[in-house]
């Protein structure tokens, strides 16, 4: 089967790695074209345009935003040709119905099908797949998605993949946060950071992030797996979506305040963790 995937980023390009060593065949578009030129050593064909990718039975999208997948999807003759969207960009649930009813009237089917884990994952085959949308056309292209995953969930109509994800992102938000004061409040009291993360991880609170992540922040390594700037973003797409369902989410609301601080101070390109070293430059933590 002939897959298309737009949007060859860290994600974007591990998922294309991975599809490739299960023999699919592949061909990839990035508006900066050298990030997919890349792929070619691992035989993925490099397409000029989106139109050229719409060619293919499944066009599977990594986008930053609900904006660029709406620039991509109809602005580029794409929807000149006849084929199935798998979105895994982290957009909320309101702009991904909206895309997929406009989709709808050229006769395209869009899914949602964000994932949890990161690039690592997405090589090995071991992301969570969430996905939502036409129940039948999940069923024909659940292979694809078994590909990258270890674990798929099918979760009903447009939207509610694009839910859970956020739901999902919050945690993530949350949990590198209290990390990060944790660390910080120890570091203030003259404390070993290092001690306060074996402690951690010795009891029931441990979290896959204290273990692995941990060890690198206290170390200032933030190399990025998911960018600040990208997970602010995520927060502000919750608050909106919070919004729209008449909810309230105090700590959300809070959380991306931080995140959009951070992220005016220079620290949007670091790996999400690194709202460590914000919370350490705050708190005149940084050179201890």
């Amino acid at each position: 089967m002939h897959i298309g995937l737009i949007g060859t980023g860290i994600m974007g390009s591990a998922i294309a790695r991975r599809l490739l060593s299960k023999g699919y065949e592949l061909t990839v578009y990035n508006r900066t074209k050298a990030k997919a030129e890349a792929l070619k050593i691992f035989n993925a064909k490099v397409a000029d345009t989106p139109k050229e990718v719409a060619k293919c039975e499944l066009v599977i999208t990594v986008l930053k935003d609900a904006k660029v997948l709406e620039d991509i999807c109809f602005s580029n003759g794409m929807l000149d040709s006849k084929f199935t969207l798998a979105d895994v960009s982290t957009i909320n649930p309101i702009d991904s119905r909206r895309i997929a009813n406009r989709l709808r009237e050229y006769g395209i089917t869009m899914l949602d099908t964000p994932v949890m884990g990161g690039p690592q994952l997405a090589e090995n085959g071991e992301l969570i797949v969430m996905a939502s949308g036409k129940k039948d056309m999940f069923d024909r292209y659940i292979h694809v998605f078994e590909a990258i995953g270890k674990k798929v969930f099918y979760l009903g109509d447009n939207g509610s993949a694009a839910t859970m994800k956020l739901a999902m992102n919050l945690q993530i938000a949350m949990l590198a946060l209290s990390l990060s004061e944790g660390i910080a409040l120890v570091k203030g009291a003259k404390l070993d950071p290092a001690i306060f993360l074996e402690i951690l991880n010795s009891t029931y609170f441990k979290t896959g992030m204290s273990e692995r992540k941990g060890p690198k922040m206290i170390k200032y390594n933030f190399e990025k797996s998911f960018a600040l700037s990208m997970m602010r973003k995520d927060l502000h797409e919750i608050n909106f979506t919070t919004k729209e369902l008449g909810l309230s989410l105090p700590l959300a609301s809070l959380a991306e305040n931080i995140y959009l601080a951070a992220d005016n101070l220079g620290y949007g390109e670091l790996d999400y963790t690194g709202i460590l070293a914000f919370i350490e430059k705050i708190n005149r933590l940084e050179n201890e």
